[in-house]
């Protein structure tokens, strides 16, 4: 998948799900490691990092 859909995935899953967003992604790619489907797996974890990214630093 393409970067620019990565990130339009992300902000779509951030914006339905909100703070659970980051985890449901964790999840699915998760769920799609256990069944081999390695490059669905792959996916949801760039989306996840994608997430991550939006989150921004964690300030202290």
């Amino acid at each position: 998948m393409l970067a620019i859909k990565i990130q339009e995935h992300a902000r779509k899953l951030r914006d339905v799900r909100g703070e659970s967003a980051l985890a449901e992604a964790a999840q699915k790619a998760q769920s799609y490691e256990k069944q081999g489907n390695i490059e669905n797996a792959r996916t949801w974890r760039r989306i996840a990092a994608a997430l991550r990214q939006m989150q921004g630093p964690h300030v202290s």
